[in-house]
C-alpha cells in the first residue's frame, strides 16, 4: 500500500471518518474514496452498499475484480433517559454491535445498579455531548419526554448530522416539539429527521416491545438504502 494512502486510512480512523481503499487486483491501482467523493467514482453504488454494510469485501465490474478495503467508525448509541425503554434496549443493543451510553441528570434514575452494564452519565446532555463529539456514526434516543433534557440533545443531535434522531412522545408531543425546534432557526427538512413516534410501527406497547421496535428503526436507518425511504404521515 503507497504511504499516502496508508496515511489518509489511519486518519480517517483516528478521525471517526468513513472511506474505502479501492484496489484493483489486476495491476494493484488504488484509490482512496469518501463518502462525499464515491458519487462521482465508477464503483458508486458498490462503495456506497459496502459503507452501509460496514464490512470490507470482493467486488467485479465490467471483468474487473476490486478488492473494497472499508473504514468505517464503531456505530454509538447514545440514549436520553435512564427509563425502563433504556433498561430493555441495553442489553439487545450490546446483541447488536452497538457502544450504548446512557445520558440522564436525574441521579434517581441514572445509577450502576440500574444499568450494571452500561456507561450511564448523570449529567446534562449539553453538557455531555459536545465533547463526546457526536456524529454520523451516532444514533440518539431520546426517551425523557421532557423538553430540558430532551430538546437540547436533538439540538446538538441535528447540527451534528447524527444518523439516527428518535424521541419518544405522541404526535401532539412532537407537534410541540417541532414549534420549539423551529423557534431556535432549525428548518423543517432538518426536523423531519426525527423518528417521532420512536420506533418501527410494530404495535409495540410494552417497553421491551418498544426497545425492539426503536433497534429495528436504528438498524433500518444504518443499513438501508435510503436512509428515508419510510415516510410518515
Amino acid at each position: 500500500m503507497r504511504r499516502d494512502l496508508l496515511t489518509q486510512l489511519n486518519d480517517a480512523r483516528r478521525e471517526r471518518r468513513a472511506a474505502v481503499l479501492v484496489t484493483a487486483l489486476e495491476g494493484g491501482e488504488q484509490r482512496f474514496v469518501t463518502p462525499e467523493t464515491l458519487a462521482s467514482d465508477p464503483l458508486g453504488e458498490e462503495l456506497d452498499a459496502a459503507l452501509r454494510a460496514g464490512k470490507s469485501r470482493l467486488i467485479e465490474q465490467d471483468g474487473k475484480s476490486y478488492f473494497l478495503t472499508v473504514q468505517v467508525p464503531p456505530v454509538r448509541l447514545v440514549v436520553i433517559g435512564a427509563v425502563h425503554i433504556s433498561q430493555a434496549l441495553a442489553p439487545m443493543a450490546k446483541l447488536a454491535g452497538f457502544d450504548m451510553v446512557i445520558v440522564d441528570p436525574r441521579t434517581a434514575f441514572a445509577t450502576p445498579e440500574r444499568f450494571p452494564d452500561v456507561e450511564v452519565i448523570a449529567d446534562w446532555p449539553e453538557t455531555v455531548l459536545p465533547p463526546m463529539k457526536i456524529d454520523r456514526y451516532t444514533g440518539i434516543c431520546c426517551f425523557t419526554h421532557d423538553p430540558k433534557i430532551d430538546d437540547p440533545a436533538l439540538d446538538e443531535a441535528l447540527r451534528a448530522q447524527c444518523f439516527y434522531i428518535g424521541a419518544l412522545g405522541s404526535r401532539k408531543t412532537h407537534g410541540k416539539r417541532v414549534e420549539r425546534l423551529l423557534a431556535k432557526g432549525f428548518s423543517e427538512s432538518d426536523i423531519a429527521r426525527i423518528r417521532a413516534p420512536i420506533g418501527l410501527d410494530i404495535g409495540a406497547v410494552t417497553p421491551t416491545e418498544i426497545a425492539v421496535s426503536v433497534l429495528g428503526e436504528i438498524i433500518l436507518s444504518l443499513r438501508k438504502k435510503p436512509l428515508r425511504t419510510e415516510v410518515r404521515p
